[in-house]
C-alpha cells in the first residue's frame, strides 16, 4: 500500500493518510486502500486512530483526477468516496480522527464521518468547493448532521473555514487542544474506550447509526430491540452482576 500506512500498537491501530506532498489529497488509490485497510483490521484491534502525514490531515479530493475526466470517471470517484465514508461508520471499532493542519472538502467530510475527532487548536476545517466551481455536495451529508442546517450552509456557501475552537462549539469535533497535547488527548479517549467491553461498544456504535436519523418512534423500536438483545449478552450479564456485587467486571 503506497498511500496508507498503519501502525499497530496493541489494541489500537493507527492509520495514516500517507501522501504528504499533496496534503493527503484523497486519490482513488488512497480511498480504495483506506477502505480495504479498515475492512481488514487486526483481530485484536479495539480502536482506530486516523491521522495524516505531513502538514495537513487532508485537503480533500485529488482534483487532478477530475480535470478532463468523463462523467463515468467522476461517478466512480464519488462512489468510491461514499464507500470509504460508510466503511468508517460500518466497522465495529470506534474511529477517532486526529486532525492537524487543514481538513477541507472531502477531508472535512472524513472528519465528520469519524465517530470522534480531536484537533490541534491551530487546525482549520472547511468546505471550500465553491471556490473551484465544485459544490461540496457529498461532504455536506455528514457535516450537516454534525453542525446543523444554517451552520452547514454557511460553511458550504461562503467557503470560509472554521477554526478548531469553532468546530468544537458547532459539534464538528469533540475537542481542540494544543498541538503538543494532541496525541496525549487521543490516548486519554482511547484508554476510556478500551476499558469497556469491545462487544458492547460495537453494539452501541451500530445502534447509534441505525437510529440517529430515524423518526423517534422508529428509533425507539430499533433501540429497544437492540437493547433487549444486548441485555442477554454475556458481557452485559457479567457487567450487571459485577455492579450488584460491587466489583469490577471481568470481560472475557
Amino acid at each position: 500500500m503506497s498511500t496508507i500506512r498503519t501502525d499497530n500498537r496493541g489494541s489500537v491501530t493507527h492509520v495514516w493518510l500517507a501522501r504528504p506532498e499533496s496534503r493527503n489529497a484523497l486519490s482513488m488509490a488512497m480511498m480504495t486502500e483506506l477502505t480495504e485497510t479498515l475492512r481488514s483490521l487486526p483481530a485484536d484491534c479495539r480502536v482506530v486512530v486516523l491521522g495524516g502525514d505531513g502538514p495537513a490531515f487532508s485537503a480533500g479530493h485529488d482534483i487532478s483526477e477530475m480535470v478532463g475526466a468523463d462523467e463515468e470517471t467522476h461517478r466512480r470517484i464519488f462512489d468510491t468516496c461514499v464507500r470509504m465514508m460508510e466503511t468508517v461508520q460500518d466497522i465495529p471499532q470506534p474511529v477517532i480522527a486526529r486532525v492537524h493542519g487543514v481538513a477541507t472538502a472531502a477531508g472535512c467530510q472524513l472528519v465528520a464521518s469519524c465517530d470522534l475527532a480531536v484537533a490541534a487548536d491551530n487546525a482549520w476545517l472547511g468546505t471550500p468547493g465553491v471556490k473551484i466551481g465544485l459544490f461540496c455536495s457529498t461532504p455536506m451529508v455528514p457535516v450537516v448532521r454534525a453542525v446543523g442546517r444554517k451552520r452547514a450552509m454557511e460553511m458550504l456557501m461562503t467557503a470560509e473555514p472554521i477554526d478548531a475552537a469553532t468546530a468544537v462549539e458547532w459539534g464538528l469535533i469533540n475537542r481542540a487542544v494544543p498541538a503538543e497535547r494532541l496525541d496525549a488527548e487521543i490516548e486519554t479517549l482511547v484508554d476510556s474506550i478500551t476499558g469497556f467491553s469491545p462487544d458492547v461498544i460495537a453494539i452501541g456504535k451500530s445502534a447509534f447509526y441505525r437510529q440517529v436519523d430515524a423518526p423517534q418512534d422508529e428509533a425507539y423500536d430499533i433501540t429497544s430491540r437492540i437493547m433487549a438483545a444486548n441485555a442477554g449478552h454475556p458481557h452485559a450479564q457479567e457487567g450487571m452482576a459485577a455492579f450488584l456485587e460491587k466489583r469490577k467486571p471481568r470481560w472475557r
